[in-house]
């Protein structure tokens, strides 16, 4: 089975597991207070053009948009984000559970816009009765979205924008933020992440870590008791060096990039592929997520060979499914896939 189900399905890229097992009997202070966590977070500082950064390593990505919201909402305060937001979808209600309430807004392919953000503020605080309802404090925003879009600079800059009129917080989600910046339709950088958001995180799991998300805090005054909100939450690692560790070896020479941008080169192959036989998207997608609208046939005949997701039915007959590359896809498993895709377009016409 060749799978493209999500971009987490292998383990760590090799270097990894060679730097933990040279390093393995090193003793070295717990909870990230360690010489590799330190240089991993300057490398990180660097590259966001932020020298005086608050820097953080935690194990996943739920447990970051937790942790970050807990420590920017009050009780009685809530997030605005995208009706498809993984915060609204895919967390089990962990914000709601924490005792914030997610606002939604109607996303455009994952996506809301800063029009959106003055629109419900607007209405909101034109209420006489305002203070009787959850007051936004949070825009939360991921880059790629859910569905695998981009916000350009100038929707980033407009949603900055929007978040000073209105006094909110700024978060991004950067899961898959090396997949998203390696895209050939972005135009945006890590240091024009790290100006607009006040808060944002940049992902290991999906990314060629073992595990691990670095929320990074442009102003450092907002890291002020962040450390010990992360240790009530049970996220502190006892062994922090084991992420510090990993973003360093990731970072010191750009490994982190390059594996982003072969992961884009497998997706633009793939994406390539399915157009030429024809095949829609759901969604423009330019990053490692694709959203293909396959037949119910076409489904039946590639999952006994291949993994992927299925989404939503747009009709009777049609699916839309999503493939995933990720920092580790092989080009002969690509290849497979559009060459039985072939044969398989060329019996269905």
């Amino acid at each position: 089975m060749i799978r493209f189900n999500c971009d987490y399905l292998e383990g760590a890229h090799p270097r990894i597991l060679q730097k933990l097992a040279e390093t393995n009997f090193e003793q070295t202070p717990g909870y990230g207070e360690d010489e590799y966590c330190a240089r991993a977070k300057d490398i990180i500082r660097g590259l966001c053009r932020a020298p005086e950064a608050y820097v953080h390593f935690v194990v996943g990505g739920t447990q970051a948009n937790r942790i970050v919201l807990s420590a920017l909402l009050r009780p009685w305060e809530g997030v605005i984000a995208a009706h498809t937001a993984h915060i609204a979808v895919h967390e089990s209600g962990a914000i709601e559970a924490s005792g914030h309430k997610v606002i939604a807004l109607p996303g455009t392919d994952g996506k809301i816009s800063a029009a959106q953000v003055d629109e419900y503020c607007r209405v909101l605080y034109e209420d006489g009765s305002h203070d009787h309802m959850v007051t936004p404090r949070v825009v939360y925003i991921s880059f790629p979205t859910e569905l695998g879009t981009l916000y350009s600079l100038r929707e980033l800059e407009e949603l900055r924008g929007a978040c000073d009129r209105w006094s909110l917080k700024l978060f991004l989600d950067g899961a898959r933020l090396g997949y998203g910046l390696a895209s050939p339709k972005s135009d945006v950088a890590l240091p024009d992440i790290a100006r607009l958001c006040d808060v944002f995180y940049m992902g290991g799991t999906k990314q060629g870590f073992l595990m691990g998300e670095v929320i990074v805090f442009a102003d450092p005054a907002m890291g002020k008791g962040f450390f010990s909100l992360v240790k009530q939450t049970g996220g502190v690692l006892a062994k922090g060096r084991l992420l510090g560790l990993q973003y360093e070896e990731m970072l010191k020479d750009g490994l982190y990039f390059e594996l982003s941008e072969h992961a884009m080169a497998m997706a633009v192959k793939l994406r390539e592929g399915f157009a030429g036989h024809g095949i829609p998207f759901y969604v423009d997608s330019p990053t490692n997520q694709l959203f293909p609208i396959l037949s119910d046939r076409l489904i039946d005949a590639l999952k006994g060979s291949y993994g992927f997701e299925i989404m939503n039915r747009v009709d009777e007959a049609h699916v839309v499914t999503r493939f995933c590359t990720s920092w580790a896809t092989r080009e002969e498993h690509i290849e497979a896939l559009l060459a039985d895709l072939s044969r398989l377009a060329r019996t269905e016409d």
